[in-house]
């Protein structure tokens, strides 16, 4: 008996030493450790490359994105080949980086799918579908099969669903692409929930987009600025409020979307007026915020990188995406990032207080990772 309480011991010291390694305690993190949480990045390779393995372990970054193909290059594979690939691809990355990563892909269903059938993966119909067909047994087996797949690959966050209402079906990227559930915010709501749900028990987490809501768009925030001041409707935020009320939200990805009503100076992801007044204290919601892509023609466009990353951090965005998949392919994305708003601590830009309140929701959501 005392030897089998000796050997449960030595498991139980095991596994704790094991678990610590995870993860230092939060006063032993640098300030670039901590900025590093902060970012969920893209990179190049089906296999991960040891410039890319090196990054994640030195600057302690938060997550990636991944996708099946080069956005400036669709004949051109990123990182998504087949399951078994991606599976080995998912365990090199988690292997080598000190802190658990979120895994992201965009796997919505439909046109949106970075999954493919063709490639052997399950085919999802796209969120239009399922809205219209209006039935809940089918909504809840789609989910819980796009969420098994998930979770046997190993990917354990999805961007998504979306939970955009579908006020303009000419919309390029939204209703042209059959993103939105419908027209009617209450069976988005509904839908949206039925998806969450059987995430959850799979131990996914994920993110709704694109707040406040891109369903009114008439243009695409990838190429350039977007504006909807005279289009957006108040319904739009109805999902928002819903699925908070219901705790349902793990993060929320908010948009590039210029809405002078809301803040006539700058865009949803920049913006303090949109992410600290109308979502944090309007609608009540105080998880994890993330951006859009930081990379998209919206935002390069309009401003330096420097002074993007400022803004939004200021604003309140806990998570930088930058999925590094346009016609110029950063190398040294990684460091630049980290570096860069580490000046802008040091400079006063930004203060530590901010960067502490980012990663603690960040390590709050990654402690509900199974």
């Amino acid at each position: 008996m005392r030897k089998i309480a000796f050997i449960l011991i030595l498991i139980t010291t095991a596994c704790l030493i094991a678990c610590s390694t995870r993860q230092k305690p939060q006063m032993a993190l640098t300030l670039k450790e901590k900025i590093g949480q902060m970012l969920i990045v893209g990179f190049d390779g089906t296999e991960l490359s040891d410039e890319f393995a090196k990054q994640l372990k030195e600057y302690n970054v938060g997550g990636v994105i991944l996708f099946d193909r080069n956005e400036s290059n669709p004949t051109e594979l990123r990182n998504i080949e087949n399951p078994t690939q991606l599976k080995k691809l998912v365990e090199s990355l988690q292997d080598v980086s000190d802190t658990p990563l979120l895994i992201a892909v965009d796997q919505e269903g439909g046109e949106m799918s970075r999954l493919h059938p063709a490639n052997g993966f399950f085919t999802l119909p796209s969120a239009k579908y399922l809205g219209d067909l209006n039935r809940s047994d089918s909504s809840k087996y789609y989910a819980r099969l796009n969420a098994m797949q998930l979770n046997d690959l190993g990917v354990n966050f999805n961007f998504a669903p979306c939970v955009d209402v579908n006020v303009n079906p000419d919309n390029p990227v939204i209703g042209k692409r059959e993103r939105s559930y419908s027209d009617d915010p209450w069976r988005v709501v509904e839908e949206a929930d039925i998806v969450i749900t059987e995430y959850h028990r799979s131990g996914v987490l994920n993110a709704i987009k694109h707040f406040p809501g891109h369903g009114s768009s008439k243009n695409d925030s990838r190429l350039g600025f977007v504006d909807v001041t005279e289009t957006f409707e108040d319904i739009e935020l109805l999902p928002y409020r819903e699925l908070v009320k219901r705790g349902k939200v793990d993060m929320i990805n908010v948009g590039h979307l210029f809405n002078k009503h809301i803040d006539p100076d700058y865009p949803a992801s920049l913006s303090k007026l949109t992410i600290e007044k109308l979502l944090r204290k309007d609608i009540g919601y105080d998880g994890v915020v993330a951006t859009d892509d930081m990379h998209m023609g919206a935002i390069t466009k309009e401003y330096s990188y420097e002074k993007a990353l400022e803004l939004a951090i200021n604003a309140g965005a806990d998570i930088i995406l930058v999925a590094n998949n346009a016609e110029v392919y950063y190398v040294n994305l990684v460091e630049t990032t980290v570096n860069t708003i580490n000046q802008l601590v040091e400079e006063g830009k930004i203060t530590p207080e901010r960067i502490d309140e980012a990663y603690n929701r960040i390590w709050k959501l990654k402690e509900r990772l199974k």
